[in-house]
Order: structure tokens, then sequence, then C-alpha cells
């Protein structure tokens, strides 16, 4: 089940950051090892509205801030250009427990954003990876996602490869 994210489930949601993040550095990704997301980040994403988790059997093991407008930070692409500059959603902060990875759970994070932009009517996904990010680029791909170029994220501006998916 996929649902927004309550307050009851903080805990949780960090625990599935931490866990991204330890099984990033353990294989060399720097992805989210300057602290964030964090705390504050959930806070802020649950405040607008956008936080949601991937729950199983009562627990949580996955999540996802699926974002219903531009993201300012996909204003300038560089090596690439967008497929097209309509609606879209934007998914950050996906994440599954790496006890749970293998299984199609992040692709059912993905699945519920498209019925996202469906539901507005919006026929685009956009999403940024870091480039050593094989497992997550190998997602994508296998989720026809197209690569697009790259971009620059987040209060640090640290480069991402930028992917779109046409609906």
């Amino acid at each position: 089940m996929i649902r927004k994210t309550e307050d009851a489930d903080r805990d949780a949601v960090l625990a599935v950051y931490d866990d991204a993040k330890q099984y990033f550095k353990t294989h060399g990704i720097p992805q989210w090892q300057k602290g964030t997301p964090d705390l504050n980040t959930l806070q802020n994403d649950m405040n607008r509205g956008y936080s949601y988790v991937l729950e199983k059997d009562g627990r949580i093991i996955g999540t996802a801030c699926i974002i219903e407008e531009a993201d300012p930070d996909y204003q300038i692409i560089t090596e690439g250009s967008w497929l097209n500059e309509e609606p879209y959603v934007v998914i950050h902060r996906i994440a599954v427990l790496s006890s749970c990875k293998g299984k199609g759970l992040a692709s059912e994070l993905l699945a519920y954003a498209y019925e996202i932009a469906r539901a507005r009517g919006w026929g685009n996904i956009r999403i940024d990876t870091h480039e050593d990010n094989r497992s997550m680029r190998q997602l994508l791909a296998k989720n026809g996602f197209v690569q697009c170029g790259n971009v620059r994220v987040g209060k640090f501006k640290e480069p991402r490869i930028a992917y779109q998916k046409t609906l």
C-alpha cells in the first residue's frame, strides 16, 4: 500500500533514509552523504503533501517524495535537453530498505507517481540521480525513463543525471 506520510511514520521514514545512506556509503556512492535527507527535509515534504510511504504488512519499507509542481533545479539542463517542456511530476528521495531490494518495490513507487501525473492530466515524470548510483539508473532504464542530460540539485547544487518519462 502506498499512502501519504503521517506524523507517526517519521521515525520509519528516517530509518529508510538512513538505510539508503549506508547503502550508498558501502557502495561508494557519494549521494546523500552530506546529512540530507533529514528530519527537516521530511517535515517540509510532509507539510507540502508530497511525502509518501510504501507499507507492506504494516511495516514501512519505502518512501518517495512526489512533487506536483515544476522543480527550479530542472530549469537549467546541460549536455542534453528535456524531452518536452510540458507539465511534469517530480520524484525525489525515493528509497526502499536494502533488505527489500530486488522485489520491484521501487517500481511500485514510480507507478504511483504515474497515477498522480495522470490524475492531473500531465504526461511527464522527471527524476534525477547520481552518476554512480547504478541501481537507480538501471531501475529508471527498466521503467522507460530516458536520460536527458545533467542538472545541479539541492542546496549544494550537486551534479545529477536527469531523466524523463512520457506517459
